[in-house]
């Protein structure tokens, strides 16, 4: 895909990072990651990163990263304003890690459209299981950094990301494999585009409402 030069929409994750793998092998040039923060700018809301932690993921791919802060109420216009500092430097289009939530894929549209910026969803509709061998086999590694207490315990928190790990949830079959409606988010720190592992160490178990965090450290 000549002259596509792209934002990664990059929560630290799986999807994210399997969404930038595919958009890379498809020919898209990835220029920069694009990273939500929380309003105070420190840590990630859904998965519980601290914002040091995502920036040393970048450090080992070789991609600069804009991050920004921003509360619920504030998180278009905080995205809008980020993403039209990166079209200033060349960028047209976005990739998203989405896989079936319709009204995250028309918000990613509306939002793009208004921009004047391409929408890229590569794993849109894919098959769950299909993804997370695909992640897998493609030596992505990570670790569970976060689970809703609805659906699973802390013991899966610093679980890695393997084969044994898909079984189990395929077993339990009350997860969606890939955790799409987040039943469980995960922190990448290896993959076919890094440059080098994260290094990194993880912390105590906390709970914030119905969900469970690891602290995950940079090593």
């Amino acid at each position: 895909m000549a002259n596509i030069k792209a934002f990664v929409s990059w929560s630290g994750g799986k999807d994210s990072a399997l969404a930038c793998y595919r958009a890379i092998k498809e020919g898209i040039e990835v220029c920069y990651l694009l990273n939500m923060l929380r309003e105070d700018g420190k840590m990630s809301r859904s998965h519980g990163l601290t914002k040091e932690i995502i920036l040393s993921q970048a450090k080992a791919m070789g991609i600069p990263i804009l991050q920004k802060g921003a509360s619920w109420g504030s998180y278009e216009e905080a995205f809008k304003e980020a993403v039209s500092e990166l079209k200033a430097q060349g960028i047209n289009a976005g990739v998203f890690g989405d896989i079936d939530v319709e009204e995250h894929r028309a918000w990613v549209e509306r939002v793009c459209g208004e921009l004047e910026v391409k929408p890229f969803l590569p794993l849109w509709l894919c098959d769950r299981e299909s993804l997370m061998k695909e992640f897998i086999n493609a030596g992505f590694k990570a670790v569970v950094c976060a689970v809703n207490a609805d659906y699973l315990g802390p013991e899966w928190l610093g679980r890695e990301v393997n084969f044994d790990f898909l079984e189990e949830l395929k077993k339990l079959g009350t997860v969606d494999l890939c955790g799409e409606k987040g039943e469980y988010h995960t922190f990448v720190y290896d993959g076919p585009f890094f440059k080098h592992p994260v290094k990194f160490t993880l912390g105590k178990v906390y709970r914030q409402n119905n969900k469970f965090f690891i602290e995950v450290r940079r090593g």
